[in-house]
């Protein structure tokens, strides 16, 4: 795969750290990686966003962010009230197809989940996935919700014929309830998708090094790791 699309069910739920596992795993392999931000919200002019996070933890990518709004808004919402122009699904898709003539593997990571608008048309993550042909990695939280959460954003890529890739719970707690625990094996029903990782609580804060060099122990085989779903559910019950 060159291009994976990553979107998550909602905000803050951990989509870049998970983009800079990935990001480290294809690197350690000795994958050149670019990663596409379409649209950094809530972040002033200066500020690093997004895509400097991924490469401070990941390392040597290459960044690219498309637009950037000062409030923590929508990005059409953001956009409107800036007064500055939107981005949109087509232009994002021609950056990721210029990045990925040049690279083995770009992540595109969203803002928020799969049908936050871009523009004022109602474009989305959605439309940009559509267009690339690109499957679509979804990031979830790991407790009470989180089901309904993924089935409607499967239901969502279904209803556009779009192909997902599976999900990674973003941010896996120290001590999970009993509802996370129980997530783990009803995720991949919800989605109708596999679960590919769970990325533990905390993992941002690592140093770059120790991050780079536990990223595949967090993710399974079909994003370049060694994470086992079946292993780590047993083992958390």
């Amino acid at each position: 795969m060159s291009v994976i699309v990553v979107s998550g069910t909602g905000t803050e739920i951990g989509k870049t750290v998970v983009t800079a596992a990935v990001a480290s795993v294809f690197q350690a392999q000795g994958r050149s990686v670019a990663v596409l931000k379409p649209a950094q919200t809530g972040v002033a002019p200066g500020e690093p966003g997004d895509v400097a996070e991924v490469a401070r933890l990941a390392g040597a990518v290459t960044g690219v962010e498309l637009a950037r709004f000062p409030e923590p808004l929508a990005p059409a919402t953001a956009a409107r009230r800036a007064g500055m122009a939107t981005v949109r699904p087509q232009e994002v898709a021609e950056a990721v197809e210029k990045l990925a003539a040049e690279h083995d593997l770009v992540l595109v990571e969203g803002a928020g989940g799969l049908l936050v608008r871009f523009d004022e048309d109602g474009g989305s993550l959605a439309d940009v996935a559509r267009l690339l042909g690109a499957p679509v990695l979804v990031v979830a939280p790991a407790g009470l919700g989180t089901l309904n959460a993924v089935a409607l954003t499967a239901e969502a890529l279904r209803a556009r014929e779009l192909e997902q890739l599976g999900v990674v719970v973003g941010s896996w707690p120290g001590e999970p309830d009993l509802a996370a625990r129980c997530n783990l094996a009803d995720l991949p029903e919800a989605a109708g998708a596999p679960l590919l990782g769970a990325v533990p609580e905390g993992a941002g804060a690592l140093a770059p090094a120790e991050f780079r060099a536990r990223a595949g122990s967090w993710l399974a085989g079909r994003l370049g790791g060694a994470w086992d779903a079946q292993a780590f559910t047993t083992a958390v019950r």
